[in-house]
């Protein structure tokens, strides 16, 4: 029997704990991507995820008996937040199994809502299967994170404030999917009010269960989930979220990790609020439904497109990554291996052929007496641009690998400058910084003397105000008076690392 979840969600239980989240309009990005774009903020909710409407939902429609027991769930996080807070509004005791890999601060913001902690698994299904054992085991109540009418109908909620909040036409709401709760709660809601606007769901290229299991027309396992989404990092969706999502959702769309760091950016760009992956998928759904209309003949201009911010716990050694990636997933850093001849002037030559592009990094070791490798990165401005500065690098004598798109290269080997080298004779090591504005870098190139062969590079462009490299320099002995003397005319401050026991041991 199908389920009235209208009449659910407008019966739902959710206030004693939530609050009507508010419906943002993000300035710079909707004018990046020429449509009106609104965040939905559930990350400013009290456990930052909306997870709490469902969790409170669910528990306020147990008998007294069950609450008197305790219940039991199994989380990631988000969820885990919810059901603990609401046994402390109920008075009842929670059990919550957590997989392994859920980060610190949601652990510590579970216990410190009294939620009895279990570390169990590497993802959410591992927990779930330890979370059955237990509640037989103790005889509680399970509290599902997604495959519940009460939870369900408890996150449908949002997509009734968001009706209330904004009367106007809304062409499409963007939904991040996991299990599948919050997405067939929002589409439960708007297709039995508003039917035209469309429900598209939003997954990670390695968690993207549910997307698999709508094509398959049954629900797919997968065997192993990408955890840098934790709240989305599900093997195996509900049966009843299946069940709606299939008749449901419009479309669900895929995206990367990269595009997901972007995201992230870009909600903080509008709000100075930072995002969890899983909390910014909608965001970056909904640029990529933007992109990928452009090489269709109906692109998606000035349309008012929803996106649900549905979640803000950040591991926050986790940002550093995000920043590293974010760039590249907006389409405004490319990284390339050039190959260049191990000759006096080749090095100024390419120098050249990069002219007043922003440099975000540029590391280079000696390693062969012919050829040289250079990892470049630089800003660009337009997806296609990488393959017009390859082409361009070609034309001038340089062998050239797009990298922009290449896992080893972005995690791995930018961060590595490359060893000793046995030709790095007569080498000096130095640090300098300059002021960091566009141009700087290659200003900088140009006021070296060229009599010296460049052994090491290695600059990152870190966002500040001050630009540091790090330069091997072959200078022979005879030369260290006009190599002191460069020193003094350069104008920029610099230090000899020569001695540093870290360059002797690994540069």
């Amino acid at each position: 029997m199908t389920t009235d979840y209208l009449q659910k969600i407008l019966t739902a239980r959710v206030y004693d704990v939530a609050v009507e989240s508010p419906l943002e309009f993000a300035p710079t990005l909707s004018e990046r991507m020429d449509n009106q774009i609104y965040l939905k903020r559930e990350d400013i909710q009290s456990v930052f995820s909306f997870k709490l409407r469902g969790a409170y939902n669910k528990m306020a429609h147990l008998t007294p008996a069950q609450l008197k027991r305790g219940v039991i769930c199994a989380s990631a996080g988000n969820h885990a937040q919810g059901v603990a807070l609401s046994a402390a509004r109920l008075g009842c005791r929670a059990v919550i199994v957590m997989p392994t890999t859920t980060p610190p601060v949601k652990i510590e913001a579970v216990k410190a809502r009294g939620g009895e902690v279990v570390l169990f698994g590497d993802s959410y299904t591992d927990a779930y299967n330890h979370a059955l054992t237990l509640e037989k085991k103790e005889k509680l109540t399970f509290v599902h994170p997604f495959d519940d009418p009460y939870v369900i109908a408890g996150q449908g909620t949002i997509a009734m404030e968001i009706l209330r909040q904004h009367t106007g036409p809304i062409d499409a709401i963007f939904v991040a999917i996991g299990g599948g709760g919050l997405i067939s709660g929002v589409a439960s809601y708007i297709k039995a009010v508003r039917p035209e606007i469309k429900i598209i769901g939003v997954q990670t290229v390695d968690s993207d269960a549910m997307a698999r299991s709508i094509k398959a027309g049954r629900r797919v396992a997968l065997p192993d989930v990408g955890l840098f989404s934790d709240g989305t990092a599900v093997k195996l969706v509900g049966e009843e979220t299946f069940r709606i999502a299939r008749k449901l959702v419009d479309d669900i769309i895929i995206v990367d990790t990269d595009a997901v760091c972007a995201a992230i950016k870009d909600v903080f760009q509008d709000t100075r609020s930072i995002l969890e992956p899983a909390g910014a998928l909608a965001v970056a759904g909904a640029k990529e439904y933007i992109e990928r209309a452009k090489t269709t003949k109906k692109p998606v201009r000035g349309q008012t497109l929803v996106t649900i911010a549905c979640g803000a716990n950040m591991n926050f050694d986790r940002l550093r990554f995000v920043a590293e990636r974010a760039e590249v997933g907006e389409a405004r850093e490319a990284v390339f291996a050039v190959t260049i001849p191990e000759e006096r002037g080749s090095f100024k030559r390419f120098c050249e052929q990069v002219g007043p592009r922003n440099v975000t990094e540029f590391t280079y070791r000696i390693s062969d007496a012919k050829e040289a490798h250079v990892f470049v990165g630089m800003t660009i401005s337009s997806r296609d641009e990488p393959g017009r500065i390859t082409k361009n690098f070609e034309k001038h004598g340089f062998r050239t690998l797009d990298l922009t798109h290449d896992e080893l290269a972005k995690l791995h080997v930018r961060h590595l400058v490359g060893g000793k080298s046995p030709l790095a004779n007569d080498e000096l090591l130095y640090r300098f910084e300059f002021p960091e504005r566009p141009g700087a870098l290659m200003r900088f190139l140009d006021s070296m003397a060229p009599n010296w062969n460049i052994s090491l590079f290695h600059y990152r462009n870190q966002g500040g105000d001050v630009g540091r490299i790090l330069v091997g320099i072959q200078v022979p002995k005879k030369e260290m008076k006009l190599f002191r003397q460069f020193l003094a005319g350069l104008g920029y401050r610099y230090w000899d690392e020569s001695e540093n026991p870290a360059y002797k041991l690994f540069l």
